[in-house]
Formats: C-alpha cells, structure tokens, sequence
C-alpha cells in the first residue's frame, strides 16, 4: 500500500530528504511508555520486593469445608433469581461436589441471558455462597446473549500440562478472580513494567499468562507496543504475586518483567499520556551532512504532520479502511470475505489456509490450520460455523476493539486527506479563517459558535497486524469536554492562535467542521465510496458515523524533549543505543531474543568531542582505507501523545515512504 492512497501527501519542510534505514534491526526502534503523570516508564528491577504478598492457597483452609453442608436453602433462593432449570442444573453439580469424586465434575452452563445486569447478580450470589464454585461468561447461541459458565473451584489444582479440565476447555485456564484467599490490606492488581523484544504486547502478555495459568483478560495495560522493537509499559495484573512473577524471568525468553507493586485498580486502555521513543536510522547518506542536521533541527523546531500512519490501515494487500467502508455501507458478507480472502505477502502458514477456505469452504480444517493469533478471522469461522451465513453476526463475533478497527481506519482515511488538503491550499505557517481550534479557556465563555463536545474515549485501537509499525496504538487524540470553534476574521487579527492549534474533525454525530472548504474533503470522498456522513443505509449503530461520536486531532505535531546525534560506526551488528536490560546487565542480554548481536569495540562507534555530538565522517575520510567500511547513522529521542506516529516524525525528515516494504528493499539493496 502506498502513503498516497491513504492521504499521506504532503510534508512541513521544503527540505531536502535523504536515505536511511528505519528498523534494520529491532533494536533501533526503543520506545518507553509515558504514564499520565509524564514519568517515563523503564525496566529497573527485575527482582520481586521484600514485602512480595505470601498468597495463601484458598484449599488449606476451605478445601473441606462445603463436603459437611446443605445448600438446599441457597439454591431455592437462586431459583427465584434464575429460575427452575437453572436451579437444577447447580443442585446436580452440588450434589456431585459434596458426595463423590472430584476429578470427574464437568462445569454447567446456565440458559442463555442477555440482561448483564441479572448476569453480574448471578455472579455475585455464587460468590456469596458457593465460594467452592467458579463463573465465568461464554457467549451465547446468538449475537446478543451471554451465557454464564459454573464449575468447581480447583485452587491451583489440575493445572498440570496433562489436566482432563485443560484439555475439555482447549488449553484457556481459568484465572481465579473468584478467590477469596488474597490479603485485604494488599492492593488486588499487581502493577509490573513489561520489557519485550520483537513481540508485540498481546503475544508477550499470552507467553506470560500461560506460564502463570491465567487468561489474557486478566492482564491490563494502556496501550499496545509494536512488534518490531524494544518496548517497556506498564501492565497490570489480578491478584498475583510479585515473587511468582519475578520468577518467571529465568525461563522468559524475549521478555523480561519487574519493577513489582500493588496498586488497587488495574490500567485501562488510553490510560497513558505518550512514548518516548529512541529510534536509529541506520545507513544515513545525504548530498550534503547540513542538510542531516537541518532536517534533524527543522523536524525539532517545526513538527511534523500529524498523519495516521500506514500501519493504521493494516500491513495486508487489503487495507482496513476499505474494509471499513464496506461495514459503513451494511455490506457485511463483502466485509467478511475482505478479512478471509487470500492476500499477498502473507506467511505460507495462512496463505495455505486461507486458499484453502476460499476453494473448499471447510470452516473446522480451516480453523485447525489457522494460527490463533489471527483472532478476527477465527472468531468470523466459529461463528459462521454455528450460524452459516450470518454475517453480520459473524462480524460481531469479533472482539469489539479490533472489529470497531476497521471503521475507525475509515475515519482515519477520511482525516489524513482533509491534512493533506489543509496542507495543500493553506500551507503549514499561518491560521486561516474557518480553521477549527480548541477554545482558550479565557474565551470559552465568549464563544458563540463554540460547540461542547465530550470526546469519549471509545475510539481505543487495536492493530490485528503483525508487523506493527508503530508504538502508540490508542486512537485519536480527544479532551474531555472541550469546546471547539471555527475562526473568524477577529481571532485572525488578534493573533491568539497559530498553526499549533488547528485541529481537524474525524467523523461522527458531535463535530462540526471547518467553516471553509476543507469541510468538502470528507463529504466528497464519502460520497465516492457510497457512504453519507449525515445518515446510515441500515440500523447498525456499531457500524454507523452517525452513531459514533467522533473527535478532533491536531494536524501538526511538535516532538518534545527532541534529541539527535550522527554517529559513524563499522560493524551493521553492534546497537546503537542502550536499553533498559542493557543498563541493568550492563552485559550481553541474557535468555533475549537473538539478532546476532557481537560485542562493540572501541572503533565501532566513534565521537567527535565538539558539543558532544557524534558525527560522520567527512567525504574526504570515506575515501580512505580506514574508513571504506564504515556507515552513519542517526539517532533521534524524542517523546509524542499517545495517538501520534514516530513513522510520521521519520517521514518527514526522510522524504521517503515509511513502508516496512520499502525500507526492506533499501536494506537489501544497500547490502548493511
């Protein structure tokens, strides 16, 4: 896919690009959390504290004591709040509980309910009164019910690799978020800082909660960190111990975790304030080095348009936004053959499968060849599997964040090409009148034609891709109960607002858009695709503009705390800039993942003592014997908002595409 075909048009500088290898190695893209307080988030620690909670086993001291009671009066009280077959299916189980063997006791499933508030009733009476008893929900026959799944507490018993309840439940453990065992004066949430090299978050949290024996729900953090690189974040997780988890770090191989405390609520998605990112470009070359380092100054002083980047729109031959309009226009079984069919550039793995599925519609040998981290075309083949030819239902199988993905990369479409327009017509140094800004506080009672719009944070993202190229994966940047307004020829006159203000709408029911010809941008290219921004052909609210509620993102961003150095080095092996294990070994990473990393020698990074920045060689010395091997790179440190692309930031330094497929090329090519 290139830039252009999602809008990505235009750049700030008039600047000379020049070439330079963006994530030759994993390792040149190191990218810190920034939590709400601004503190950048780093691996210290990899060792549990002293005070780490002693949880007690819940089967030391309960384990016998529901064989010596009658529930008869509990489970009359549940037949009133569930009703008869209910109540007979759990005194079935009760009986079977407290007068036979427990290795044989399969776990009930309630009748199908889509009233969530009689579900959580239903929880919280088991928890009340069978405390020897676990629920959990599982979907339901249809679309819009849940059902709620009982079985026997096992207390860390029977998680063994060979467990008959771990192979009836498809190797999922349950988590034990129905213990009663966990301290009281003990926060419930276990907050940790997770260090991962080439994973992405999901699979990183998936390694960690297998060995821990807990499901993926039960880990909490605010953002997602991309594939390709060397990410630390915050996580947080339900009623586990820090020694348990410190102790993982011996056998975790990629992945390190530390930095243990007890906090009282877990992190929710967009609960993060940005990254600080450290990139290196690798193999830099340009016709003059001042035009490096007046590009590093402009990208500093000036910023950056503030694109969504093409790791939005997906890394496959089939972009979400396409996928996206086709949802907005109710067209739900093209919608679900645009994520099934064959793609290009796709591992053989899941080409095979999905040319399989395309010629033999076989959903269970599609499914047994399908790797699970393809989550939304599974959970599409499940559920088609159990209603064949209900597409729309298969749609909302799945998971609501990566479903609601697509639309909002259509947003997102529509936005990158009114920047672009914006850009285009207006330039990127003066406010015009029309443009919409975020109100000054000072002004926000004079405003009349402000309007006050609650941005939601509904709009968190998750990219199905694997090849993520880019750390901050929440969405659009919102404020809370802002008021928004179109210029007028008097706040031109008055100078109270610059380019750095001029924000732009992504669509829905509570915007409005700028009072001048940029606003035709969004409806004319809607248009083309068969889609209106003032109504929707069907009754789908999920998948409707005009039941979202839409936000507004700044069209220019500046880094802040902006870093650069050139440096010269001779060996395309040794790293460039230090991580956190690297800091705390001050060694070799041990037990990481392998990019044949060697040891740096003196010669392999050389300084230049002048305002301490490391430059490259001059073209007279290239020339020369000693230096015929050696290559430049840049290194950049710089911190963005958590909706922000560092690719973006890179783009407009380069000139250059920032496709993985492009810079791919240019590093065979060049041969580093």
């Amino acid at each position: 896919m290139d830039e252009s075909e999602v809008g990505i048009l235009c750049y700030i500088s008039q600047l000379p690009g020049f070439r330079g290898i963006l994530k030759q190695r994993y390792s040149d893209f190191i990218v810190n959390e920034v939590d709400l307080d601004g503190n950048v988030v780093h691996l210290t620690s990899l060792t549990a504290p002293p005070e780490s909670v002693e949880v007690r086993d819940g089967n030391e001291t309960k384990k016998n004591d529901y064989l010596n009671k009658s529930y008869d009066s509990e489970v009359e009280s549940f037949r009133a709040l569930a009703g008869e077959a209910d109540a007979d299916l759990l005194k079935t189980l009760i009986d079977q509980v407290t007068s036979g063997p427990k290795e044989n006791i399969s776990a009930i499933v309630l009748s199908p309910n889509s009233d969530k508030t009689q579900r959580t009733a239903i929880h919280n009476y088991f928890k009340e009164n069978f405390k020897f008893l676990v629920t959990d929900t599982i979907d339901g026959p249809d679309a819009s019910s849940k059902s709620i799944r009982v079985r026997l507490y096992s207390g860390g018993e029977g998680n063994g690799r060979n467990s008959r309840k771990r192979k009836e439940r498809g190797d999922k453990p349950f988590d034990s978020r129905g213990s009663s065992s966990w301290p009281e004066n003990v926060g419930k949430f276990l907050r940790f800082n997770l260090y991962k090299e080439n994973k992405d978050t999901q699979e990183a949290l998936g390694i960690v909660g297998k060995m821990l024996g807990v499901q993926s729900k039960s880990f909490g953090f605010a953002g997602t960190k991309d594939k390709r690189a060397v990410t630390t974040q915050r996580v947080t997780v339900f009623k586990q111990s820090a020694s348990k988890l410190a102790s993982l770090n011996e056998r975790l191989i990629g992945i390190k975790v530390g930095d243990f405390c007890y906090v009282k609520d877990g992190l929710l998605l967009g609960q993060l304030q940005g990254n600080r990112f450290t990139v290196t470009l690798r193999g830099v070359l340009a016709e003059l080095e001042d035009n490096i380092k007046a590009s590093a100054d402009s990208l500093g002083k000036h910023g950056f348009i503030n694109y969504f980047g093409l790791q939005r729109f997906g890394s496959g031959s089939i972009p979400t936004h396409l996928i996206g309009a086709a949802l907005l226009r109710g067209e739900w079984k093209a919608a679900v053959s645009m994520i099934l069919d064959p793609r290009e550039g796709e591992r053989d793995v899941i080409a095979m499968a999905r040319e399989y599925y395309k010629k033999s519609g076989d959903i269970e040998g599609t499914l047994r060849q399908l790797p699970r981290h393809l989550v939304a075309e599974r959970a599409l083949l499940q559920s088609l599997k159990k209603s064949p030819g209900n597409y729309l239902q298969a749609l909302r199988a799945i998971p609501r964040t990566l479903r609601m993905m697509y639309v909002h990369s259509y947003q997102s479409y529509l936005w990158n090409h009114a920047a672009s327009l914006r850009v285009q017509k207006y330039g990127s140094d003066q406010v015009m009148v029309g443009d919409l800004v975020f109100c000054r506080r000072e002004a926000a009672e004079n405003a009349g034609t402000a309007i006050d719009l609650e941005c939601g944070a509904d709009n968190n993202f998750v990219n199905d891709s694997e090849d993520l190229d880019e750390a901050s994966e929440t969405d659009v940047s919102t404020e809370q109960n802002v008021l928004v307004k179109a210029l007028a020829l008097e706040d031109i006159a008055s100078h109270s607002y610059t380019v750095d203000d001029i924000i732009l709408p992504m669509p829905g029911s509570r915007v409005i858009y700028p009072n001048n010809d940029i606003a035709e941008v969004y409806n004319d290219l809607a248009k083309k695709d068969g889609i209106s921004l003032a109504g929707s052909p069907h009754n789908i609210k999920e998948f409707s503009i005009t039941s979202l509620t839409g936000g507004y993102r700044r069209v220019f961003q500046k880094p802040t705390d902006f870093q650069w150095e050139l440096l010269k080095y001779t060996d395309a092996h040794v790293p460039l800039a230090e991580t956190d294990l690297d800091r705390i070994t001050k060694a070799e990473p041990l037990n990481m993942a392998d990019e044949n990393d060697s040891a740096a020698n003196n010669n392999s990074v050389q300084v230049d003592d002048e305002k301490g920045v490391n430059v490259s060689p001059s073209s007279t010395e290239a020339e020369g014997t000693e230096s015929l091997d050696s290559h430049v790179a840049l290194k950049l440190s710089f911190t963005l908002p958590a909706s922000s692309y560092a690719t973006m930031a890179i783009r407009e330094l380069l000139k250059t595409s920032t496709s993985v497929a492009y810079h791919k090329t240019l590093n065979e090519k060049i041969g580093l």
